[in-house]
């Protein structure tokens, strides 16, 4: 099987592109959407390109942390961040958010989850790939099929929050 380096899911959210922004660019509450992160500690109050956190992650037994730096906020449009591990690139996790209501009255937003897996072409990707295996236990080539069945319980809990409003 051949390695994934990009995995990306979608949902369509009956809320408006601004309120499901509001939801994924809130770092605070990705313990609430992700499977895997339980807490997040974010420098500063306000949320936007540049924002340094840590991510605490949690597989089973196994639990570790993450540095990440936002790399876009885009309200109502898109919101990234690139993680690391001791200061080298592991992977880079976004939203692309997309009004598709046909009606204003409805509005309906696609939103799309991403991963790219940076763990290549760079110093230290052997390195932090066998350091992802023993911390979470998933070897490299195994990590965007976690990571797209993650993505798919992350945008469920996403839709119906926002949908409840």
């Amino acid at each position: 099987m051949e390695r994934e380096w990009v995995v990306e899911e979608s949902v369509v959210v009956a809320a408006g592109a601004r309120d499901v922004y509001a939801a994924v660019a809130d770092l605070r509450r990705m313990g609430e959407w992700s499977p895997e992160v339980f807490a997040t500690w974010v420098r500063g109050r306000a949320i936007a390109s540049g924002t340094k956190f840590v991510g605490f992650n949690r597989i089973g037994w196994r639990v570790w942390f993450t540095t990440c730096q936002v790399t876009s906020a885009v309200p109502g449009r898109a919101f990234a961040f690139r993680v690391s591990s001791f200061g080298i690139p592991v992977a880079l996790w976004g939203y692309r958010i997309e009004d598709v209501a046909e009606d204003p009255a409805e509005p309906r937003t696609r939103l799309t989850e991403y991963w790219e897996d940076l763990r290549r072409d760079n110093r230290g990707a052997a390195f932090v790939s066998l350091l992802g295996k023993v911390f979470t236990g998933v070897p490299a080539e195994g990590r965007a099929e976690v990571n797209r069945k993650g993505m798919r319980a992350t945008l469920d809990r996403i839709r119906t929050a926002a949908e409840r409003g």
